[in-house]
């Protein structure tokens, strides 16, 4: 072998040993890595082993996502064990004892749920934070075998990330005596409206059910309509003058006495005699005061306040405000940031902030504001006596998620009342409004000697100084314009320009609408934050009263139902009575009163009520309106009935006959399409609407009112649309006038057309879906 050969050959094993102990480094680090890769599944499998329950799936993703890997988050739709609708389910004998049943439809969302707890080491119970959500707790830890009495609860007052991480942080056992008062409620509906409502079905008619907090809440309806009907309205007058000091703008005061007394005018003879010497007179300026007036900010809004704001800002019924304010709560989603919960829990008769919330608050005035828009020291509001003070108040999650920033991820309807509750949380924090009030006394001096009695004319004029919270916040029953006097002195002669008596008469208290209604049902303490909004439901749902332009009006129905639970049932209708069982609810939440005693001092003088009643009323003839329609099936006269949505014409026959119509009522215009006549509609959702009588003929529909007068320009038919805030707007039907170019309508009816053709496109999709 050559030396040349030899010197390879080394250099062939060098390599061959090198190859080899790289290979066996690699085989080392391999080994390193799945070691590494098999620690990190195990640890990322360790922890997956947490199972968060909520009540919503939208409130399910977002919290999942806060919380992150090694937890899975499902939501329970609800409760998912209830009483049996089929029965009674209350062993009164027996310490009122419950029998609960799994809901019926929910049986594969148990089984699911139940196959992701086999999975789970740990369990938390993270339903609402409120007694509703308590029970829901505790039923589903019945359900999971989970001991109550563990650390299993969490609660949060909001869902963003330190909230709901430090809910985690701090599990606690589910709260008994909130669980308590939940069936204790529950248990004294169950009562009444089982026990209860046969005896409607007996007396009155099938299907009729009676309510223990509903019941009160018909009551206050039908006692206000009566009060309307029994009022007698009297005359009386005001006399009004226009005034002008000068080269000055011409301004306005009131006759407020004559002679030292306070003006009582009831007929317009008195008031044409007294306008006649005014006019006679000569005037002066006998007194000046000046002050200056401060409004401090409101709080943040509590359900009550909110549903109230809503109402008379928005045009939100009770339903729809607590609907758009869950969908804020439980989180929408922003895009990049993914799903936000944005404001705090909305079920709350709080208007406690916290410390956090306070100082985000002030960076965000300060900021965009300055130091004169905040106080000396953050306004801190007192909490009512019959607050319970569980939550804080309703207010966004951040100050800093401003309205108009966000405005573009949120539907008109969630936009309205998210930047409803941000402005008045925002305002409850800034120093008060200033207002410079300028009172002003005219009388009256003359040569006229006829003239003897003393004029007195009073005028205010006011100027707003300093608009501290007025600037993010305006209350809903307040007007803050200027109104401007003009510079005036003590002796100063005024001209006398205008004097204008203007009859008026008194007037019945107005109709509860659903601002008003809640408003009185808080302050009597009937029901909880909780429950307003599906009171008004239930009593429209079950057809005792019915909402006409906004306002509640007792049906035939609710009147009967009404006055025989009067006669009979005194303390389920009286206020009183159910305030008094809403604090002692209230004592059972904090365990100063037992369940058990709370329903046997309830059940004991209701059953024997229940028994006398029963034998003391006879049956109650419901009267029957029939109309002038014939029944298109079988030919009788149909009669009127009443249902959710107000009156409709039903064929007597039923069930054999189960003909119905809806009652239409002629607005007197003729349809421009033929030559029918336009009448009122309503709705599947008894939303009211224009169409004609020859539908489905002529297919003329719309939701604007017909106005009789035709078009000046076209001779079309004419239209008014109302807008939400109540102005009105008056326009030509056809397209093609004069009249509708640049027409604010147009804008407006090409929104209608889009909602429209959108739902049109969403109808035949769901159908696509559905096979």
């Amino acid at each position: 072998m050559t030396e040349t050969q030899n010197e390879d050959l080394k250099e062939k094993k060098a390599a061959t040993k090198k190859t080899a102990a790289k290979k066996t480094a690699n085989k080392k680090t391999t080994r390193k890595t799945v070691k590494k890769t098999t620690a990190k599944s195990k640890t990322d499998k360790e922890s997956r082993n947490t199972l968060v329950l909520v009540e919503s799936p939208t409130k399910a993703k977002t919290i999942e996502r806060y919380l992150g890997k090694g937890y899975v988050v499902k939501a329970s739709m609800g409760h998912l064990r209830d009483l049996p609708k089929s029965q009674f389910a209350i062993d009164v004998d027996n310490n009122f004892e419950p029998k609960y049943i799994n809901i019926r439809g929910k049986g594969d969302l148990i089984k699911e749920l139940k196959k992701e707890a086999k999975k789970a080491d740990k369990i938390y119970l993270a339903s609402d934070p409120d007694r509703e959500g308590e029970a829901i707790a505790w039923h589903l830890a019945h359900l999971f075998d989970i001991d109550s009495s563990s650390d299993c609860r969490i609660v949060f007052n909001e869902i963003t990330k330190p909230a709901i991480q430090a809910a985690v942080k701090e599990p606690h056992p589910i709260n008994l005596d909130m669980v308590d008062a939940q069936q204790a409620r529950r248990m004294l509906d169950r009562i009444v409206g089982y026990k209860l409502s046969p005896l409607l079905w007996r007396k009155v008619r099938k299907g009729l059910s009676a309510g223990r907090v509903q019941s009160v809440t018909v009551k206050l309806i039908c006692d206000r309509e009566k009060e309307i009907k029994d009022f007698v309205s009297v005359e009386y007058w005001t006399i009004g003058t226009k005034l002008k000091k000068g080269t000055s703008p011409q301004f306005e005061a009131e006759l407020s006495q004559i002679n030292g007394k306070k003006l009582e005018i009831s007929k317009g003879d008195e008031a044409r005699a007294v306008q006649e010497k005014m006019e006679a007179c000569k005037w002066k300026v006998t007194e000046i005061k000046e002050r200056q007036t401060s409004r401090k900010a409101a709080p943040p809004f509590t359900t009550s306040s909110l549903q109230q704001d809503a109402a008379r800002k928005l045009g939100f019924t009770s339903k729809r405000t607590m609907m758009v304010a869950q969908q804020l709560y439980e989180g929408i989603d922003l895009g990049r940031k993914g799903p936000v919960g944005l404001i705090t829990y909305m079920r709350t008769d709080s208007v406690r902030i916290s410390e956090q919330a306070q100082q985000e608050a002030k960076e965000y005035i300060m900021e965009n504001f300055g130091d004169k828009y905040y106080p000396a020291k953050a306004n801190v509001y007192s909490v009512g006596k019959k607050a319970q003070d569980a939550h804080e108040a309703i207010r966004p999650t951040s100050a800093m998620m401003v309205p108009q920033q966000i405005e573009k991820y949120l539907s008109k309807d969630q936009f309205k009342l998210y930047q409803l509750i941000w402005q008045r949380f925002v305002a409850s924090q800034m120093v008060p409004a200033v207002f410079d009030r300028l009172g002003v006394t005219i009388t009256n001096y003359g040569t006229d000697k006829a003239v003897k009695e003393v004029f007195t004319l009073k005028s205010t004029g006011s100027k707003m100084k300093f608009p501290g919270f007025t600037a993010v916040y305006t209350m809903a029953d307040t007007n803050d314009k200027d109104i401007i006097l003009p510079d005036m002195a003590v002796g100063d002669d005024i001209n006398l320009f205008k004097v204008n008596p203007v009859q008026h008469f008194t007037e019945p208290p107005p109709r509860y609408n659903d601002a008003s209604l809640v408003k009185t049902l808080e302050e009597m303490g009937i029901g909880r934050p909780s429950t307003y909004a599906p009171i008004i439901e239930t009593i429209l749902a079950r057809g005792y009263v019915q909402r006409i332009s906004k306002s509640f009006q007792p049906t035939e129905l609710g009147d009967i139902v009404v006055d025989m639970l009067k006669e009979y049932f005194k303390d389920i209708v009286d206020a009183k009575f159910t305030a008094d069982l809403e604090g002692k609810l209230d004592s059972v939440a904090v365990g100063k009163v037992d369940k058990t005693d709370l329903l046997r001092e309830f059940y004991g003088p209701f059953a024997e009520t229940l028994e006398k009643a029963d034998e003391a009323i006879g049956h109650v003839e419901l009267p029957v309106e029939v109309s002038d329609v014939p029944c298109d099936i079988c030919g009788r006269m149909m009669v009127v009935k009443q249902g959710r949505f107000g009156k409709f014409l039903a064929c007597p026959g039923f069930p054999e006959c189960r003909n119905t119509k809806a009652i239409l009522k002629d607005t007197g215009v003729k349809c421009p399409k033929c030559e029918g006549h336009i009448v009122e509609r309503k709705s599947r959702r008894g939303k009211g609407f224009y169409g004609c009588n020859n539908y489905p003929e002529c297919d003329f529909v719309s939701w604007d009112a017909p106005i009789a007068e035709p078009c000046p320009e076209c001779g079309s038919l004419q239209l008014k649309h109302y807008y939400r805030n109540g102005r009105g707007l008056i326009y030509c039907y056809n397209a093609d006038c004069k009249t509708r170019a640049d027409h604010p309508i147009n804008k407006e009816l090409l929104k209608q057309a889009k909602k429209a053709q959108k739902a049109e496109e969403a109808k035949k999709t769901k159908e696509e879906q559905n096979g």
